[in-house]
Order: structure tokens, then sequence, then C-alpha cells
């Protein structure tokens, strides 16, 4: 049977396999600090400001190949090729500090569905960023001086533009997404009275990590208001800095921590 929806008998029409997945690619990272007040009113109830910058906030660009265990979307690059732009906060539970997704938007349905599974509030966006090259002149070397773009748009409105000049090479593209994630799979009733047939406050982490070409930056960063989107949420009022890094990891699952039934 298939992993998740559509269910046939073969299970070749799931949107996703079933995990492990594994996840290659690239991304632009611009951190930056908001008011600590706006971070609170986003966290869920019992979660709390992380004690170190609680207005530390990372907003990412990354553009992704990935593929289920049998590696076959590898050579249909339709479905393992999509982009996603997110933002990231930290945040207290249980006296463990956590990294947490508030927004996220990507450009395929196989990664929006995907991160309902895993409990990542995904939506359909436009997601761009310049690449870098190693011939020609239409794009950035890695090195120092280079230039990159990223923008994000959804709704037919422009949510984020960033621009980032590479440095000097770092061990570490930045700190605010360094923990494990904390995140909520929800979902309401078909009775649609209020009440959720799934509400869990879940946890999870990576593995088989590998990060390479990691730059810092420069960076400038533009975040707009929409009717429709609430990025604006966390508008900058101080940018700490960007970077740029290629990334790999593998995911297969993750723990609940807490259940409402």
């Amino acid at each position: 049977m298939a992993f998740l929806f559509p269910q046939t008998p073969s299970g070749r029409s799931s949107l996703i396999p079933p995990p492990p997945w594994h996840y290659s690619g690239e991304m632009i990272t611009v951190e930056y600090r908001t008011e600590p007040d706006r971070v609170a009113r986003i966290l869920p109830d019992g979660v709390e400001l992380a004690a170190d910058d609680p207005g530390a906030v990372a907003l990412i660009w990354a553009d992704w190949q990935s593929c289920g265990d049998d590696f076959s979307e590898i050579v249909d690059p339709v479905r393992s090729q999509y982009k996603e732009c997110f933002a990231v906060i930290r945040c207290q539970w249980d006296e463990v500090t956590w990294s947490r997704c508030p927004f996220i938007w990507v450009d395929k349905d196989f990664a929006l569905v995907r991160g309902y599974h895993q409990g990542y509030p995904k939506k359909l966006g436009d997601i761009w960023m310049t690449r870098p090259v190693t011939v020609g002149l239409a794009g950035p070397r890695l090195r120092e001086g280079g230039q990159f773009g990223a923008t994000l748009s959804a709704s037919g409105r422009r949510l984020a533009h960033a621009r980032i000049e590479l440095t000097h090479r770092v061990e570490a593209p930045g700190v605010v997404n360094a923990h494990p994630m904390l995140h909520n799979r929800y979902w309401p009733t078909i009775e649609s009275d209020g009440t959720a047939s799934m509400d869990e406050l879940v946890t999870m982490r990576g593995y088989d990590g590998e990060i390479a070409d990691v730059w810092a930056a420069s960076a400038e960063l533009e975040v707009f208001d929409s009717p429709v989107d609430e990025l604006a949420l966390l508008e900058p009022i101080e940018v700490i800095g960007g970077f740029y890094h290629r990334v790999g990891v593998s995911w297969n699952g993750g723990t609940t921590l807490r259940a409402t039934s």
C-alpha cells in the first residue's frame, strides 16, 4: 500500500514514498533580529522564548534534490527537484533549546505534503535564488565578493528579497537553525467544530548530515506584508549576517513529545 494518498494497491500514485528520505542542496541564509515579543506571539502553548538572543530569526532559501530509498527520483528530476524558503526561530521547551519553523513556502506538491507529515506549515510559493557557477560570467563564484540574491513571492505578492556578498569561509552556517526542530502536527476534525483529529508537538533531526562550501556574507534583507501571509510579523530590525552553504542530510522519522487527544 501507499505511504500516503492516493491509496492504491501498488502504491505508485502516492505523493511521497515511505521514509527514509534523502536531501542534497544549497542554502542562502540571512540571520537577523526582530522584537522578541513578535516571536513569542507565534509560539505554541507551553513553549517559551529562548534564553539567548530571543529575537533571533533565520530566513533560509534552499534549492533541493530529494529522493526515497530506491533513489528512483534522481533520474526522474521532476519528482526530485524543488525550492523552498522558510523562517526559523529559536525557543525553549522542557528546559531544552529548539529551532522552530513558523512559516515556510515550497514550489512542489510532494514537498508540501511531505512537510505536513513532518510538521512543517508549508504553503505554495514562488522561490528563486542565484546559483554559483564554475564557468562563464552568468553567476558568482564561491569566493570573496561573490554576490547572490534570493526572492520569495506567494499569492502574487513579494514577501522577501535578500542579497548577500561572500566575505570569508566559516565552519558553520549560523546558529539559529542549529538545534533539533520543534514542530506541531495539527489537523482539524471532519466535523469542523474547532476540535482536532491530530494535535501533536513533535521533534526531529536528520542523520548522515554533511555541509560544504560554507561562506559567511554581508547581507541585506527586505520583508513585505501581505493580506494572506504573515512573514512580516517577523520583520527585521537588525541584520546579523548571511551565509551560503551546500548541505546533505537524510531523515527517517521523529518523536512525539506531546499529544492532545
